[in-house]
């Protein structure tokens, strides 16, 4: 527990002289030499160096300054020697960097200013501090990080502490005087703890025995009340949670049947099930679950017993199915079995309470009203007063209970009949033979079962308790009650819309509770008034949780804030405090600037000395912890010298590689050839598309790179085609080979003639034609067959008048006719379908637009329309007897 810590580390002795001997305080980046009874952080020290250094709380490194410092943190022997508190480094323990000397999270006290002296140090609680005040005999007071403590002024003000305190007498005037701790927490938990948690370290709410929840605002199950303490014994259930009243719901029952696989019997200590009369097992082995034989199960689920002379009747309705020996089935009522009359040999009848006996008739046994033998064993109805019990007449008691047996007497039946479900014993008060069964009242049941009203029931009924005398007996409440617990008067809601509280029944609710159906609730031990019993309805707050934020009560305001007592809320410090205990300048704990120290609740300016600057975290000066003495000229009091302790450390440049650095750096110049190989494959492979998709697009190509290709060359993977297989023609592709294989040959004969019209030009000495020159013609889509056919591969021969005659031609030259459609003439309708061949579209067959037409294709196209291909021009006469006149 916190109080027994800090009682027995609270504890101190006289002031601590000062050390005769000097000493080095190092905090990362300076080191001062000088005297000093600061005993906050690790000691250092290392073998070979003969100057022990005291770090501060800080973190530390390599590369850390002075020289001093750094030596002895990279010294292969550093040990450390950790004071109170500090305990992340045991006493020798070896250094590891970065080094963080840092207090734990907890409370650490000094009896002198400045972390001077012995300090004792406090962790975290683990449970709830509740109203104790330890009180604090310190002069400073370290506090780790994230971690806020409540403190008691002289003034009974409550102040909360969130950073070091170098000097206490330094405090403002509201927080001066003795100190009592009240509270320790860690600030890391989201959200914060209710009142019944400790924050932990970790940033999780660390719960006593009984609470639960994130926040620990609840009670467990079988917990009640605001300290969540156990449910009574004796009972299975109580009204538990942080607002119930501990009354017990169920108490514990000692072998119930289910202990023992028994349903309407009594589990023994041993283990075996003895069932009530009437009952027996049943065939699924489940025991006292079923009607036993002579035995019925009624309406209201209890065995009764059959008709005098049945055997064996059926179930609710109790019809005898099997009469016993010498009884007949009556006929008008089918439950009863009428006894065989009595007769003697010769036939003659005997009466009632005569038996046969040969050839006369015997008187019964004065026990019997009817029977069939001498004795009391014969009876078939027994006398009055007595009941037929296993075969013998019994009587009662004036309860009207057999004789020998737990039963009760059945006037109608003149049997001892069963009591009703769930009883183990009943009665009939003044019992008379104008009683019946439905008069009969239980007086014990099977455990788990409680008496109301003469009947066996599972719970008692409202308006009615358990009585705690016997935990068997339901009793009424009192008239102002409509429910009651423990006793007749003690009501848990009333009549006359009154409300119930703490057992009585009030106009209002009290002060800490709030109206729930009819009953005063509890509010949460958090708040001081509420509209719920939920932590987080509060609507207003005690004193050990003053804040009341969106329905909850907390401990504290931010750090920058501090809590009006005057408006009950929280109110902003002066922006010269990191942390204040009220308005103004005057009232800071600690200070926001790292220039400034506090100094009677003010931030001032530190005018640290000696070259030095405020510590962080601990609120005063390097220069205030050490004492270093002026220069006076002599050596008495003049400081050791010391190497290093004001010198820089030094870098050394032009240090060799390590292996592995070498080979890092091979591996990232690969890395980045790697990568620039794969761009600039990959910029060459979408120049390549480019000038693809360019290509198909001036040849009007299909485009094999959109979406519509890909998914066609997708389905045919998927489904298996090869287009490597040859596609089957169809009649248009190969008739077009067709065409393209006559236009081919055409285009020969016309390279011939072309020839041979130039060579006989060439050859005549006649004039040019007027027609234009067949030079120009250029097949639609082939070369240019001036440039192919030079005058080489002319023919050489003139025409045929020239060879025969020697002489030239004198007239013009004879065209040769040009024909509309080669193809017409060359395949017939029936093998192309029609006269015209249609040619398929460019946008369909991928082909590019048609060309315009040279001059010859143009006069050639104006001759053949035209009734005859040529007119020849009249030279004369002729000899050819052909021609006509």
């Amino acid at each position: 527990m916190l109080s027994s810590i800090l009682a027995a580390t609270f504890a101190f002795s006289a002031s601590v002289a000062a050390q005769s001997s000097s000493s080095v305080v190092c905090v990362a980046g300076q080191c001062l030499q000088g005297y000093s009874n600061t005993t906050l952080g690790a000691s250092l020290s290392a073998s070979g160096i003969s100057t022990n250094v005291l770090l501060l709380p800080g973190q530390y490194t390599s590369t850390t300054n002075p020289q001093l410092l750094h030596e002895l943190l990279t010294s292969s022997s550093a040990s450390l020697s950790a004071s109170t508190g500090f305990g992340n480094s045991s006493t020798g323990s070896s250094v590891s960097l970065p080094l963080n000397v840092a207090l734990q999270p907890g409370l650490a006290i000094y009896p002198q200013t400045f972390y001077s002296g012995q300090g004792s140090y406090s962790s975290l609680p683990t449970s709830p501090v509740g109203n104790a005040s330890i009180p604090i005999t310190a002069s400073s007071v370290a506090l780790s990080g994230n971690v806020w403590a409540a403190v008691s002024a002289g003034s009974n003000s409550r102040v909360i502490l969130w950073n070091s305190i170098p000097d206490v007498s330094q405090l403002p005037a509201s927080a001066s005087g003795s100190l009592s701790l009240l509270n320790l927490q860690s600030s890391s938990c989201s959200p914060p703890c209710s009142g019944n948690g400790v924050c932990s370290a970790s940033g999780t709410c660390q719960c006593p025995s009984g609470f639960t929840g994130s926040s620990c605002q609840s009670c467990s199950s079988g917990f009640f009340g605001p300290t969540c303490q156990a449910c009574p014994s004796g009972c299975t259930s109580c009204d538990d949670g942080i607002s119930g009243t501990g009354r017990c719901l169920v108490p514990v029952v000692k072998n119930p049947p289910s202990s023992c696989n028994c349903i309407n019997g009594q589990c023994g200590s041993n283990g075996q099930c003895t069932c009530i009369t009437g009952w027996t097992s049943a065939s699924n082995g489940t025991q006292c679950s079923a009607c036993a034989s002579g035995f019925f199960l009624d309406t209201s689920g209890n065995c009764e017993i059959c008709q005098l002379g049945c055997q064996q009747c059926a179930d609710s309705s109790g019809d005898c199915i099997t009469c016993k020996s010498g009884f007949t089935q009556d006929a008008n009522d089918r439950t009863k079995c009428d006894a065989t009359p009595q007769t003697t040999s010769s036939g003659t009848v005997c009466p009632d309470g005569s038996y046969s006996a040969g050839s006369s008739c015997a008187a019964c046994s004065p026990l019997c009203q009817t029977c069939n033998g001498g004795t009391s064993n014969n009876c078939v109805i027994c006398g009055s007063g007595t009941y037929s019990f296993n075969g013998s007449c019994v009587s009662t008691s004036s309860e009207g209970v057999c004789q020998g047996s737990n039963l009760i007497a059945n006037n109608n039946k003149h049997e001892c009949d069963t009591c009703g479900p769930k009883c183990t014993t009943c009665q009939i008060s003044n019992f008379n033979v104008a009683s019946t069964t439905n008069q009969a009242q239980c007086t014990g049941c099977l455990p788990g079962f409680y008496l109301s009203q003469g009947t066996c029931v599972t719970s008692c009924p409202s308006g009615t308790f358990l009585s705690p005398q016997d935990n068997l007996t339901c009793t009424a409440c009192s008239s102002s009650c409509t429910s009651c617990a423990g006793s007749a008067t003690t009501c848990l809601t009333c009549a006359n819309n009154l409300l119930a509280s703490n057992g009585q029944c009030v106009n209002s609710c009290p002060s800490n509770t709030f109206s729930s159906s009819g009953t005063c609730v509890s509010c949460h031990p958090d708040c001081a008034t509420c509209s719920g019993e939920s932590f987080n309805q509060c609507t207003s707050c005690n004193k050990a949780l003053p804040v009341l934020t969106s329905g909850r009560c907390l401990a504290t305001c931010s750090q920058n804030q501090y809590f009006d007592t005057t408006s009950s809320a929280c109110q902003s410090c002066d922006s010269s405090c990191a942390s204040c205990s009220g308005a103004g300048s005057n009232n800071c704990l600690a200070c926001s600037s790292s220039s400034q120290v506090l100094r009677g609740g003010t931030c001032t300016s530190a005018n640290c000395t000696s070259g030095s600057s405020i510590v962080p975290g601990l609120g005063a000066c390097l220069s205030e912890l050490v004492l270093v003495p002026s220069p006076s000229g002599t050596s008495s009091g003049a400081l050791p010298s010391i190497t290093g302790i004001s010198t820089p450390i030094t870098t050394t440049s032009g240090q060799r590689l390590q292996w592995w650095e070498i080979l890092l750096m091979a591996l990232g110049c690969a890395f980045i050839f790697v990568v620039f190989l794969y761009c600039w494959r990959r910029r060459a492979r979408k120049q390549r598309a480019k000038d693809t998709a360019a290509f198909a697009s001036a040849k009007a190509l299909p485009h094999k790179n959109n979406w519509r290709w890909r998914l066609v060359r997708f389905g045919e993977r998927l489904f298996g085609h090869d287009r490597r297989q040859p596609r089957p023609e169809t009649e248009e592709i190969a008739l077009w080979k067709l065409r393209a294989a006559e236009e081919a040959r055409h285009h020969d004969e016309m390279d011939k003639l072309v020839g041979a019209y130039g060579s006989s030009r060439s050859g005549s000495s006649r004039s040019p034609s007027p027609l234009p020159s067949l030079r120009p013609y250029k097949r639609r889509g082939s070369h240019d067959y001036s440039d192919a056919h030079s005058s080489s591969n002319s023919l050489s021969a003139g025409s045929m008048y020239s060879q025969m005659t020697g002489m030239p031609r004198t007239g013009p030259e004879p065209r040769q006719p040009v024909k509309t459609n080669p193809l017409t003439s060359r395949f017939s309708s029936t093998t192309l379908g029609s006269s015209v061949l249609k040619k398929p579209s460019p946008s369909k067959r991928g082909l590019t637009p048609p060309k315009p037409p040279t001059d010859a294709e143009a006069y050639a196209a104006s001759v053949r329309q035209s009734p005859h291909s040529i007119i020849p021009t009249n030279t004369g006469g002729s000899n050819n007897p052909f021609r006509n006149k």
